[in-house]
């Protein structure tokens, strides 16, 4: 005979599928919120880690920006020193330079020829005086020329005339006065800086 069973299993089955489904949906949602958590703590953990990276970075770049900045400063402070070296050889090298050119006005003077005022502007130098003809002011010219610390003579002026001793007295002769320009040779460029 056969048998029946009259037992509500498909209604048992039903809710053991239920209850199973309920588990693995809780399970699966407990394992979700898990990895979920998991996932935030290593994200957190790179975060926190690129910002630690990114805090040093900017520390070092602040070192570095103070270390440029010195470095800037010892440049200028390196250019200032060199411009004061470089002004102090100049007037190394300059100071026997007003002793030639004191030499080479003797030196260059002929005969005859009177300087009544001396001026020097820099390295130009302007010469006015007396001379007993144009011809001594030529002579001036030409050695102011072949001289070694004088050079480039240019005349601006001469005015011939007759000198008076006065009222009483005849003129004396004739008489230029002048006026005369030049340049003072460096004597560093004699010798072959």
């Amino acid at each position: 005979m056969p048998r029946i069973n009259l037992l509500p299993w498909r209604a048992e089955q039903r809710k053991e599928r239920q209850k199973n489904f309920a588990v693995a949906s809780i399970a699966a949602v407990l394992l979700g919120a898990l990895i979920m958590l998991l996932v935030n703590i290593y994200l957190q953990g790179r975060i926190d880690y690129q910002k630690a990276r990114n805090q040093r970075l900017e520390q070092e770049i602040a070192r570095l920006d103070n270390q440029i900045k010195e470095i800037r400063d010892l440049r200028l402070r390196k250019e200032r020193l060199l411009a004061r070296m470089a002004a102090i050889d100049d007037l190394q090298r300059a100071r026997p330079e007003a002793v030639y050119l004191f030499d080479q006005l003797v030196a260059v003077m002929p005969e005859g020829v009177y300087l009544t005022e001396f001026t020097q502007n820099g390295r130009n130098l302007l010469f006015r005086g007396v001379a007993e003809s144009s011809t001594r002011v030529s002579a001036l010219m030409r050695n102011i020329a072949g001289s070694p610390y004088l050079g480039n003579p240019v005349l601006e002026v001469v005015q011939s005339g007759q000198e008076q001793r006065g009222e009483t007295q005849p003129a004396i002769g004739r008489r230029a006065q002048f006026a005369l320009a030049a340049q003072q040779l460096s004597t560093t460029d004699e010798g072959g800086e």
